[in-house]
């Protein structure tokens, strides 16, 4: 396959072509970052480990090259950051034994540029050929301006596909805001407590974000095992970790559905049960 940039880096682990790769593919994540994969799509991860009629691809979008660096990366040019995380990136899918894994190396500006269809079009050209049955975005309301272009320009890429050739599901999950604040109406459980010796050592394997200054492993494994205990105030966890995520299928089916006025539903909706509450109880 041939990307928009010529350093887009294809990588299979079991070294099969890469078309038939991704056409195994059942589950398919598309994250902003070298790591997002690893925190928003555990749960397709652990889905496909191990199994032969599953298969899960990853797919990350900008080359992490201007990402903090403190301790031995402290002095790494941009440069020099881009091929560290794209080994690592390499490391994490052959650990977790993905069908394939994609990094397009844009950079996060030419992300976030609404006219530059480049990258929908290399995700179009992904899609066509995995046809996943699920796949995981970033959501909506995530505070990180890439991770939310991502999702844009994913959607984008998408809607451009037949119908029926679209993902029966999609979901869009947390990484750089928690989705516990959502009415659980609409929150998408998705259980992430199979194989934790997996999870973990597939979010460490990230050495240049962790030494880097920021301990991702810790609060991404602290925040699912939060949301296993505060999901139900009544009842007794149903797992040991928990991720939340926005049914996106929506957005996908429907065109005409704006992705301004889908969040702005689900935020009413919790404002609606805020209020209700602290009326009833007044």
């Amino acid at each position: 396959m041939k990307f928009t940039n010529s350093n887009a880096d294809i990588y299979v682990p079991d070294g099969i072509d890469v078309e038939k790769a991704l056409e195994r593919t059942t589950h398919l994540a598309i994250g902003a970052h070298q790591d997002d994969l690893e925190i928003l799509a555990y749960h397709g991860i652990a889905e496909c480990f191990g199994r032969t009629d599953r298969w899960f691809t990853g797919v990350v979008l900008t080359n992490g090259a201007g990402s903090p660096r403190t301790g031995i990366y402290s002095a790494y040019t941009d440069e020099d950051m881009l091929e560290v995380r794209r080994r690592e990136q390499r490391k994490a899918a052959a650990l977790g034994e993905y069908a394939c894994q994609i990094q397009l190396m844009y950079t996060s500006s030419a992300v976030k540029a609404a006219g530059n269809k480049n990258a929908v079009k290399d995700l179009q050209a992904i899609l066509e050929i995995a046809q996943p049955g699920v796949l995981y975005l970033h959501n909506p309301a995530d505070k990180h301006d890439t991770h939310v272009a991502t999702l844009l320009r994913s959607l984008e890429a998408v809607r451009a596909l037949p119908v029926e050739t679209r993902p029966k599901k999609a979901y869009g999950v947390e990484v750089w805001r928690d989705l516990d604040w959502l009415a659980d109406e609409d929150k998408q459980v998705l259980p992430v407590d199979k194989y934790p010796n997996l999870s973990a050592a597939l979010l460490g394997l990230f050495d240049s974000q962790i030494s880097g200054g920021k301990r991702y492993d810790l609060a991404t494994a602290g925040r699912r095992i939060a949301n296993a205990t505060y999901y139900a105030t009544h009842e007794t966890d149903v797992c040991s970790a928990m991720t939340y995520a926005l049914d996106l299928t929506p957005l996908i089916r429907n065109e005409k559905l704006t992705v301004k006025n889908f969040i702005r539903e689900k935020i009413g909706t919790f404002q609606a049960e805020v209020l209700s509450r602290l009326e009833r109880l007044g």
